[in-house]
């Protein structure tokens, strides 16, 4: 072999070998991001929710009165929510769920939207954030069992007729939506989603692309891989839309137009997929997470008119 040919394929091997590591770290590094939070994140987490609500808003739920809840996940990890009994309701409980960073206190103002609507109140911290132990996300994937968890002990503690409505937004959204997927008992009636992602590793590739500006391949499929070695799941693994589907529970999408966290087209692949009733509210002029904000009254509206339709409510 000629001495050139020799080097020529040192050098391929050479090559490929920091390719391999390169992703590897990559993939790793993308892994540790993604997927970890600090008891610090935590903290922050609890600090960014409150001050993202309004004076009025979080002086309201300094007044209601507040119940502790705990239940415990499969992986033995110590969840906690508020519950908040509405003295005008009628039987009916909305559980809600925050998104990604936060913590139960961003759900303040879906809350007053629900006891406005004569529901009681059941807002979690996802596990891994705010007061619930864990330093794992689980994207509204692990968080699906949580949640089978919770409305579990509402019915015990409400009763076998408590009327149940799922809402939660962004990470939240994907959480009760991979929820009605699951075997659950008929007291859940419907779920309402807010700026939800149709499929997680499409999402994850998105945020990795835009906001880190980093390519998907091959940092994608080496931190899929992590996870499903170190968290219990993969990426891959948060198949959304198919759990909307196969839950047949009537849903309502809510999506801003002008989203660049996850867009829009997610509101349109889950409606055009899926075969229950289902409700699409699109505001144009809505960020991520913001439709409550930019027409307040025209979402309570919305949300309310799915709930007649749905599930029969009187206010």
């Amino acid at each position: 072999m000629k001495q050139s040919t020799k080097l020529g394929l040192k050098l391929a091997g050479a090559l490929g070998a920091a390719t391999y590591v390169g992703s590897l770290v990559g993939g790793l590094a993308a892994y540790q991001v993604a997927m970890h939070v600090s008891d610090d994140q935590k903290q922050r987490g609890q600090d960014l929710s409150r001050s993202e609500n309004t004076e009025i808003e979080n002086f309201w739920y300094l007044k209601q009165p507040k119940q502790q809840w705990m239940v415990q996940s499969f992986d033995g990890l110590n969840l906690v929510a508020t519950y908040i009994p509405n003295p005008k309701t009628v039987g009916r409980l909305a559980i809600l769920a925050h998104g990604l960073g936060h913590s139960r206190e961003q759900m303040i103002p879906y809350a007053r939207v629900f006891m406005s609507l004569g529901y009681d109140v059941l807002m979690p911290d996802a596990r891994a954030f705010g007061d619930s132990q864990g330093h794992t996300i689980g994207y509204g994937w692990l968080d699906r069992l949580d949640y089978e968890r919770w409305i579990k002990m509402a019915v015990n503690q409400l009763g076998l007729d408590v009327e149940i409505v799922l809402m939660g937004i962004s990470m939240g959204a994907a959480t009760v939506m991979a929820t009605s997927g699951e075997p659950l008992p008929e007291n859940v009636k419907a779920v309402i989603e807010d700026s939800g992602y149709a499929d997680l590793y499409d999402e994850a590739k998105f945020r990795l692309t835009h906001k880190f500006h980093l390519p998907a391949y091959p940092i994608m499929p080496m931190a899929n891989w992590f996870a499903s070695m170190r968290a219990g799941y993969a990426f891959k693994d948060g198949q959304i839309l198919q759990q909307v589907v196969t839950s047949g529970i009537p849903i309502l999408m809510i999506h801003g137009s002008k989203d660049q966290t996850v867009p829009v087209r997610n509101a349109h692949a889950l409606y055009d997929q899926i075969p229950q009733q289902k409700g699409l509210y699109v505001d144009p002029d809505a960020e991520h997470v913001q439709a409550i904000r930019t027409h307040p009254d025209r979402y309570q509206e919305v949300v309310e008119e799915f709930l007649r339709e749905q599930v029969g409510l009187t206010v």
